[in-house]
């Protein structure tokens, strides 16, 4: 369920003041930097490592070529091109990696807005 879009926090990540949903979404974007992933990713409990950097990264790129999020089956697929793995072999390594799901966490963790409504494939 999507959070108040009227309710926002503020929440100072190194000596910055981020604006986030209710949910610990980016409001904007464009504030997004590697440190705010990091403090992300701590809430959530994920240790981001060399595979979650790459899936961020993809995430952030996706959006900055297609000024749109990738759905979740995109971010399976380059899970699958970067292991050699099958489609669904890829689905299940990353919710390893990303045990709450695409949107819960990869998405919140590379600093996309909270969708309305989302198929996490």
């Amino acid at each position: 369920m999507r959070s108040l879009p009227g309710k926002i926090l503020n929440t100072q990540i190194g000596d910055r003041i981020i604006a986030r949903d209710e949910a610990g979404f980016l409001l904007e974007p464009d504030d997004w930097d590697e440190d705010i992933a990091l403090f992300i990713a701590g809430e959530e409990n994920i240790d981001m490592q060399d595979e979650h950097w790459a899936i961020v990264r993809f995430i952030r790129q996706y959006l900055e070529e297609h000024f749109v999020a990738a759905d979740a089956r995109f971010a399976f697929q380059f899970v699958a091109e970067q292991n050699g793995l099958s489609k669904r072999q890829a689905r299940q390594h990353f919710f390893k990696l990303f045990p709450y799901g695409y949107v819960k966490q990869a998405c919140k963790i590379a600093g996309l807005r909270q969708p309305r409504a989302w198929s996490t494939g």
